[in-house]
């Protein structure tokens, strides 16, 4: 086998879960091998690097070996290895660091806090007006003393 598609390859090695998802992933543009862009149905080589673009990090991988059939996990480090840059990795714990940082309010559900507020704000208690004990009687009389 000198030569595997390389959307079987990336299901095989277990850098995605299906093959329709490796091959969206490359239809997509975020699979590159030299920094172009590759089709599913492109054929792979040993000792190519292989780019794959999860944001907002791009992992590298080199090919070791050639498989078409799935493996178990402790397997993968005889078919691929990760050559990634240790920056794409800062930008990855930056991301992690930042939480949830660029979600714009109003859009999405809300967080546990701000269901919380909502709650507390349109609450029954507070907008019962029978709570209020107004004695108009007593501003009558008030206003009469003048």
């Amino acid at each position: 086998m000198n030569e595997v598609r390389i959307d079987k390859w990336m299901w095989a090695t277990r850098l995605f879960k299906t093959r329709t998802v490796a091959a969206n992933a490359c239809k997509k543009g975020r699979v590159m091998i030299n920094g172009v862009n590759v089709k599913p149905s492109h054929m792979i080589k040993i000792g190519e690097v292989i780019q794959v673009r999860k944001p907002p990090i791009t992992f590298s991988f080199k090919v070791l070996a050639l498989t078409e059939n799935r493996m178990g996990a402790k397997l993968v480090p005889d078919y691929l290895k990760n050559v990634t840059t240790p920056d794409q990795y800062e930008i990855m714990e930056m991301n992690k660091i930042s939480g949830f940082v660029n979600r714009a309010h109003g859009l999405g559900r809300p967080t546990k806090k701000e269901r919380r507020d909502l709650e507390q704000f349109t609450d029954v208690d507070i907008l019962d007006m029978d709570n209020f004990n107004f004695d108009f009687d007593d501003i009558d009389d008030e206003s009469s003393d003048d």
